[in-house]
Protein backbone atom coordinates (compact mmCIF):
# COMPACT_ATOMS: atom_id res chain seq x y z
CA UNK A 1 0.00 0.00 0.00
CA UNK A 2 2.80 2.57 1.09
CA UNK A 3 4.28 1.63 -2.51
CA UNK A 4 0.90 2.64 -4.15
CA UNK A 5 0.82 5.66 -2.50
CA UNK A 6 5.05 7.02 -2.96
CA UNK A 7 4.30 5.85 -6.63
CA UNK A 8 1.25 8.08 -7.29
CA UNK A 9 2.75 10.59 -5.26
CA UNK A 10 5.70 10.53 -8.01
CA UNK A 11 4.07 10.87 -10.56
CA UNK A 12 1.95 13.48 -9.41
CA UNK A 13 4.94 15.63 -9.11
CA UNK A 14 5.90 15.22 -12.57
CA UNK A 15 3.29 15.68 -14.00
CA UNK A 16 3.04 19.31 -12.07
CA UNK A 17 6.63 19.35 -13.55
CA UNK A 18 5.68 19.19 -17.22
CA UNK A 19 2.22 21.35 -17.02
CA UNK A 20 4.70 23.82 -15.23
CA UNK A 21 7.59 23.85 -18.28
CA UNK A 22 4.95 23.63 -20.75
CA UNK A 23 3.95 26.87 -19.88
CA UNK A 24 7.13 28.60 -19.55
CA UNK A 25 8.06 26.61 -23.02
CA UNK A 26 4.95 28.50 -24.42
CA UNK A 27 5.56 31.63 -22.94
CA UNK A 28 9.05 32.54 -25.04
CA UNK A 29 6.73 30.70 -28.48
CA UNK A 30 6.67 32.64 -31.63
CA UNK A 31 3.56 31.79 -34.01
CA UNK A 32 4.20 32.73 -38.13
CA UNK A 33 1.58 34.61 -40.29
CA UNK A 34 2.31 34.40 -43.74
CA UNK A 35 1.40 36.71 -46.01
CA UNK A 36 1.18 35.70 -50.03
CA UNK A 37 -1.72 36.58 -52.90
CA UNK A 38 -2.39 39.46 -50.67
CA UNK A 39 -3.98 38.06 -47.62
CA UNK A 40 -2.76 36.88 -44.04
CA UNK A 41 -2.93 32.95 -43.61
CA UNK A 42 -4.16 31.68 -41.13
CA UNK A 43 -6.52 34.89 -40.65
CA UNK A 44 -7.34 33.92 -37.28
CA UNK A 45 -4.79 33.29 -34.68
CA UNK A 46 -5.48 32.07 -31.31
CA UNK A 47 -2.81 32.24 -28.59
CA UNK A 48 -2.04 32.95 -24.84
CA UNK A 49 -1.03 35.99 -23.02
CA UNK A 50 2.96 36.26 -23.70
CA UNK A 51 3.14 34.59 -26.76
CA UNK A 52 4.78 36.75 -29.77
CA UNK A 53 3.21 36.48 -33.48
CA UNK A 54 5.56 37.09 -36.51
CA UNK A 55 4.31 38.28 -40.28
CA UNK A 56 6.10 37.52 -42.84
CA UNK A 57 6.22 38.72 -46.18
CA UNK A 58 6.51 35.82 -49.06
CA UNK A 59 4.78 37.92 -51.45
CA UNK A 60 7.15 38.75 -54.86
CA UNK A 61 7.04 42.42 -55.03
CA UNK A 62 4.12 44.25 -52.84
CA UNK A 63 5.24 45.52 -49.37
CA UNK A 64 2.93 45.22 -46.37
CA UNK A 65 2.38 46.59 -43.07
CA UNK A 66 0.34 45.75 -40.03
CA UNK A 67 -2.04 48.26 -38.15
CA UNK A 68 -4.24 47.52 -35.38
CA UNK A 69 -6.40 50.56 -36.09
CA UNK A 70 -9.25 49.81 -33.75
CA UNK A 71 -6.60 49.44 -31.15
CA UNK A 72 -5.27 52.39 -31.37
CA UNK A 73 -1.57 50.65 -31.96
CA UNK A 74 0.62 52.46 -34.31
CA UNK A 75 0.69 50.90 -37.56
CA UNK A 76 4.18 48.96 -38.44
CA UNK A 77 6.77 50.14 -40.64
CA UNK A 78 6.13 48.71 -44.28
CA UNK A 79 8.01 45.77 -44.54
CA UNK A 80 8.99 44.46 -47.85
CA UNK A 81 9.42 40.45 -49.71
CA UNK A 82 11.42 38.36 -47.51
CA UNK A 83 11.01 40.80 -44.56
CA UNK A 84 8.90 40.17 -41.17
CA UNK A 85 7.73 42.48 -38.03
CA UNK A 86 6.74 41.20 -35.05
CA UNK A 87 4.64 41.81 -31.65
CA UNK A 88 4.21 39.99 -27.96
CA UNK A 89 1.07 39.89 -26.48
CA UNK A 90 0.50 40.26 -22.99
CA UNK A 91 -3.31 40.76 -22.36
CA UNK A 92 -6.06 38.39 -23.09
CA UNK A 93 -8.29 40.41 -25.86
CA UNK A 94 -9.49 40.39 -29.64
CA UNK A 95 -7.14 42.21 -31.82
CA UNK A 96 -8.51 42.79 -35.27
CA UNK A 97 -5.69 44.13 -37.85
CA UNK A 98 -5.47 45.10 -41.41
CA UNK A 99 -2.64 45.75 -43.56
CA UNK A 100 -2.48 49.43 -43.66
CA UNK A 101 -1.81 50.18 -47.59
CA UNK A 102 -4.39 46.98 -48.79
CA UNK A 103 -7.15 47.79 -46.07
CA UNK A 104 -9.06 44.75 -47.86
CA UNK A 105 -6.28 42.19 -46.01
CA UNK A 106 -7.93 41.57 -42.48
CA UNK A 107 -6.98 39.11 -39.83
CA UNK A 108 -7.54 38.50 -36.03
CA UNK A 109 -5.39 38.05 -33.02
CA UNK A 110 -7.24 36.09 -30.12
CA UNK A 111 -5.67 35.90 -26.96
CA UNK A 112 -7.07 34.23 -24.29
CA UNK A 113 -6.29 32.11 -20.72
Amino acid sequence: MMVMKTIALTVSKSLLAALILASVANAGEVVEVSIEKMQFEPQLVKIKPGITVKWVNNERRNNHSVFFEKEGYPESERFFPGESWQRTFDKPGVYPYRCGPHPEMTGVVEVAE
